[in-house]
């Protein structure tokens, strides 16, 4: 790219354009979050069945994120932008004058496109900026991740917070959409795709069958029996499914998922620590909204808060905190390494649940242990890129931080799911609502926080060896924010010691 194209004023908005399609897609992620319960009692639905609500977003983030990015490689990142933005819009929409659950589903999932727009928007800066933008550029993306996140969180607390309807939340996410169409057509500019090949439409559909098969049983065991022949019959087709995937990922000469991600024990590990980190995510947002919602004087639990108070007061600083703590995790990279900051990440993460299993009669103990939580797994998120980066050559940064991509996005959906069995089990006794014992909220906590320490020690033990790469600011965002997309690294900031 030229200095004089990127210099022409249509360029000097890409970087805003790019940022606030990324403070869409993390807004749209943590919008509902709080709303569940309401959207619950409003559709008359169960908890199990409203859970889908997320559940349907991530499965399409996990299947659709890795096909329209390639499609935007093929087809043109603008063209792809848009149809995104317009898939979004229109799901927004969808969800903001529906009061029918599957139609609701749907827009959701319609929603969970948007997390392409990640991928696509920092192709863009990379395919348009010289390396001297590149490197500011990246860094500002990188913090927009997490302002996006408390700004979803404010704004449904805001609206929603005095009991107000939660479809105005969606009309939020629509001007939202309206106004990132508008944007993204008069700024980004159109340009030939270079790539060639094709999508891997058989794997994606495999993917997302297979995850279906398995989520729909972890969902419905509660109501339909964990030894009943519908439960086993889904987990049966959900294993065949997987086996299917695995035999077309073999025969194809670019797969959705390189299976070598996970026969390679570095990667494998790296893969295992994503999808943990992912589902530790979603655990502790639903499970502190859920909780401190809860009436005491009918559970003998909880804080009756208001979704204003579970959105701004117990979610909202660990999610803001972000803009701090990611930037923290890629210093913490260059001094110390990936390995090192992955494992701290994932015993900070550890903590926050154990707090949370032994103390929560408090307000103070429920923020500060989703504060460790959150915090925890952004530190991991800014280690991954740069430990995938240490054990693949350049030409497979791509795929190998897709792929991870995938693991997290599968590991929300699975936690979501998992979340809503464990809580639906148990009830208090007596009630004229369905409330589950403080024990059940105990034992995950307990649960995730058993796993986060065994990842720890897995990491510890079973990643070798290495010194710590010396890199440069502008190279700890460049692995931070194009890692996370799921994209080649520019050679111009990739780390000197790398492969």
């Amino acid at each position: 790219m030229s200095q004089s194209v990127a210099d022409r004023p249509a360029s000097r908005l890409l970087l805003p354009v790019a940022a606030y399609g990324v403070l869409l897609l993390t807004a749209l992620q943590s919008l509902v979050v709080p709303l569940l319960n309401q959207i619950q009692t409003t559709l008359h639905s169960t908890p199990g069945a409203i859970s889908w609500v997320m559940t349907a977003n991530l499965l399409a983030a996990a299947v659709f994120t890795p096909i329209l990015a390639r499609l935007g490689d093929l087809r043109g990142r603008r063209t792809v932008l848009l149809g995104v933005t317009v898939v979004v819009l229109v799901g927004s929409v969808l969800a903001a004058t529906t009061e029918n659950l599957p139609l609701l589903l749907v827009a959701r999932a319609m929603q969970g496109t948007s997390y392409a727009l990640l991928p696509l928007a920092i192709g863009v800066l990379r395919d348009e900026l010289p390396p001297a933008r590149l490197t500011g550029a990246t860094a500002i993306v990188s913090g927009t991740v997490a302002i996006g996140a408390g700004f979803g969180l404010v704004a449904t607390g805001l609206l929603v917070g005095d009991g107000g309807d939660y479809h105005r939340v969606f009309w939020l996410a629509t001007a939202m959409a309206v106004i990132a169409l508008v944007a993204i057509g008069l700024v980004v500019p159109r340009r030939q795709p270079s790539a060639h090949g094709r999508v891997d439409w058989a794997g994606a559909a495999l993917l997302g069958s297979a995850l279906v098969l398995l989520l729909l049983p972890l969902e419905k065991g509660n109501a339909w029996g964990w030894g009943s022949a519908r439960v086993g019959g889904l987990f049966l087709a959900a294993a065949v499914a997987f086996a299917a995937f695995v035999v077309v990922e073999r025969r194809v000469a670019q797969p959705l998922v390189s299976l070598r991600m996970f026969s390679h024990r570095p990667l494998a590990i790296a893969n295992v620590a994503g999808l943990l980190l992912g589902a530790a995510m979603f655990v502790g947002f639903l499970t502190v909204s859920a909780f401190v919602q809860t009436p005491p004087a009918l559970a003998g639990y909880g804080f009756h808060a208001t979704v204003l108070a579970a959105s701004i007061v117990y979610l909202l600083p660990g999610a803001i905190s972000g803009v701090v703590t990611a930037p923290l995790g890629g210093r913490l990279v260059a001094r110390y390494g990936a390995k090192a900051t992955l494992a701290l990440a994932l015993v900070v993460s550890a903590v926050g649940f154990a707090l949370l299993a032994v103390a929560h009669s408090t307000s103070w103990q429920v923020i500060l242990s989703s504060f460790l939580v959150t915090n925890g797994v952004t530190l991991g998120y800014a280690a991954l890129p740069a430990l995938l980066i240490e054990n693949v050559t350049p030409a497979e940064t791509g795929v190998a931080n897709s792929v991870n991509s995938i693991a997290r996005s599968v590991g929300s959906a699975i936690a979501t799911a998992l979340v809503v069995t464990m809580l639906s089990r148990n009830p208090v006794p007596g009630l004229p609502v369905s409330l589950p014992q403080v024990t059940q909220y105990t034992v995950i906590a307990a649960i995730t926080a058993a796993g986060m320490l065994l990842v720890a020690l897995l990491v510890v033990v079973g990643l070798p060896r290495r010194s710590p790469a010396r890199l440069t600011p502008a190279q700890v965002e460049a692995d931070d924010v194009f890692g996370a997309a799921g994209l080649d690294i520019p050679a111009t900031l990739r780390p000197a010691s790398g492969h």
